[in-house]
């Protein structure tokens, strides 16, 4: 019979990535003469991508992680900034964001993130930065958040224009271009990123944000939830799983099942279990705890010990006698004072070592001399015997650490059980101890942006969710926008995304319905590239549509939002007017007139009066 071959076992290691700092690019001449070219800032919650909005510069020059770190008590100089944190996991309790979940409210980190882009793109202006910018902002961004954004740019860095727009609808506006299609195209985009995912139906080319829906799950939560998973698992390597590696697992490793409960019934068969588990490999060393090292690094680590010991032991002979020299020399001043009859300056010295007579004094001298001379000689002439002692009690107690254990002599041996020769001893193998075996928790992380009740997460999934926005539109309405759906984001990278959405989308629509579903061909950048091509197409300008000028900041509030194809529907702040009193009927008026006339002949009367009283005061004066 021919040997079945076993299924080869899929080993991975981490790579740990480690970021390098940026460099600091010069401004290129292109970018000033003649205009000023337009700065594009895909300002996302994960990562933050900055670049020229010029045709020669087809990718973003900064991408780095939107996070900041400064110690306690540091200066504000002092902040690290996205990739000048070679490792997150040690600072990890440092780390600052300047959202909370996708709305910046942090400003004062975001105006660090802007410092770090400003400084590293060669703009080396103090306080006046000439170039447009292009920020992305969150799906229905509050007005008070727009209005912070915008009093930063416009009164810190005193930016000529701004425009805003929604990182997924850019997206959308990138791959549209690229498929030529429409210039006012009709469709929903499902995005999802770090912390949260949203649905954005669009109509005719501008945001329906009435319907647009927000889902509070996306990579954070998985990354969160798989170590979780990985931690109950292991106990014993918790320091090990760390939130970095969780992504990288997530990003590499991970996949989205078609059908979720058929894809765990496959997970069942041992056989599909060791061909799709991936083994993850843990750095470990190979020396075992306790006794897995040959003899001679052992009497090397011994001799090594030893020689600490004699030097430690030597330092505190001549610590100690120098000491003893110091309190001799003091003494032997203060006898000198006795031999040369100062005995007021003697018996003051005796107060102050609390002694009470010459004799004493003499004694501690002699004992003294003694301890100093003994101290010197054995510095001279170590002492064998102290030395053979060390060794041994070294010994002996490398030996109990070592594990190995002295038998009595008058033990009885024959109650000692004899082990067979044969008897093959168990091998520990250090390196599988040190393996994480991920099976199913490569499908079950990415399943909770369908399902966020694997999480505990009292919401509905995405598809829920969709389903919720499409019943609000007419039927004709409905089959427009399911004719384009768009998947971009970083958490639409899984494989196997596009088919779930699809499989999702056959069970919602009704039968013999039509749809039809794309994802972005780079789900992470395409954001920035299409804010790149909206900035190259819509050339800035005084009253040019989607640009903010500083005369409109000025007139209209930070709050104020020129709407294009890829930005937030603008509502703005309705303030309500005080309320009016109430108008009074003729009937009040009528009465209130009257009273008024009656005060008024009562004035007049009074008037009177005092008039003439006020002149016979006079006459009998």
């Amino acid at each position: 019979m021919a040997s079945r071959d076993g299924p080869v076992c899929q080993i991975f290691s981490f790579q740990d990535t480690k970021t390098s700092p940026d460099p600091v690019f010069e401004l290129p001449i292109n970018c000033l003469m003649p205009t000023p070219v337009p700065l594009v800032i895909d300002n996302g919650s994960f990562q933050t991508r900055a670049g020229w909005a010029a045709v020669d510069h087809d990718f973003p020059r900064l991408l780095f992680r939107s996070v900041s770190a400064r110690s306690r008590g540091a200066a504000r100089n002092e902040t690290q900034i996205g990739n000048d944190i070679p490792n997150l996991e040690p600072l990890r309790w440092l780390l600052k964001s300047q959202f909370d979940r996708n709305v910046v409210v942090n400003f004062e980190i975001q105006e660090l993130i802007f410092d770090y882009v400003f400084s590293h793109m060669g703009i080396a202006s103090e306080g006046n930065i000439a170039h447009p910018i292009v920020l992305t902002e969150a799906p229905c961004n509050p007005l008070h958040c727009r209005q912070m954004m915008s009093e930063l740019l416009f009164e810190c860095y005193h930016v000529p224009y701004v425009s805003y727009g929604v990182d997924g609808l850019y997206s959308f506006y990138h791959n549209n271009n690229q498929t030529n299609h429409s210039a006012s195209p009709t469709g929903i985009v499902l995005s999802s990123g770090y912390h949260c995912s949203h649905i954005l139906p669009v109509i005719n080319g501008r945001l329906d944000a009435v319907n647009c829906k927000r889902v509070n799950v996306a990579g954070s939560q998985a990354a969160s939830y798989l170590q979780r998973l990985l931690q109950l698992k292991y106990p014993g390597h918790l320091a090990a799983i760390t939130l970095s590696r969780m992504e990288e697992l997530l990003h590499e490793h991970s996949y989205t099942a078609v059908d979720y409960h058929e894809e765990l019934e496959k997970w069942r068969s041992p056989e599909y279990y060791e061909r799709e588990v991936h083994r993850m490999q843990l750095p470990f060393s190979n020396k075992l705890p306790g006794g897995g090292t040959c003899m001679e690094d052992r009497h090397e680590r011994r001799a090594q010990q030893l020689r600490r010991i004699n030097e430690i032991n030597a330092r505190r002979r001549e610590e100690k006698l120098q000491q003893d020299q110091e309190r001799l020399d003091r003494l032997m001043t203060v006898q000198e004072l006795l031999e040369d009859g100062l005995f007021d300056q003697f018996h003051k010295s005796l107060v102050e070592l609390n002694m009470d007579s010459a004799e004493e004094l003499h004694s501690y001298i002699n004992k003294l001399q003694l301890a100093v001379e003994q101290g010197r000689q054995k510095l001279l002439h170590i002492d064998g015997a102290e030395g053979k002692v060390e060794v041994s009690e070294l010994e002996q107690h490398m030996d109990e650490a070592d594990g190995v254990s002295l038998i009595d002599a008058d033990f009885p041996e024959d109650l000692l059980p004899e082990k067979p020769a044969n008897v093959a001893q168990p091998v520990f193998n250090m390196a599988e101890y040190h393996q994480l075996f991920v099976g199913t928790e490569r499908l079950r992380c990415p399943e909770i942006l369908f399902q966020p009740a694997l999480t505990g997460e009292d919401q509905m999934g995405l598809m829920e969710t969709l389903q919720y926005v499409l019943a609000r539109y007419t039927p004709e309405q409905q089959e427009a926008l399911v004719s384009n759906i768009f998947l971009t984001g970083g958490n639409m990278q899984y494989q196997g995304m596009k088919q779930r959405v699809e499989r999702e989308l056959l069970a919602i629509r009704p039968f013999q319905s039509h749809f039809k579903v794309n994802i972005a061909s780079q789900p992470s950048l395409d954001s920035w590239f299409g804010a790149q091509d909206w900035a190259l197409e819509h050339p800035p300008a005084e009253g040019a549509e989607g640009w903010i000028s500083r005369k409109d900041y000025e007139e209209k509030g930070g709050e104020y939002l020129s709407e294009h194809c890829a930005s937030n529907a603008f509502v703005p702040m309705k303030i309500p007017k005080p309320a009016q009193p109430p108008e009074l009927s003729v009937t009040t008026q009528t009465a209130y007139g009257a009273a008024a006339a009656g005060v008024t002949k009562v004035s007049s009367a009074v008037a009177t009066f005092l008039s003439s009283n006020t002149a016979d005061v006079v006459k009998i004066t």
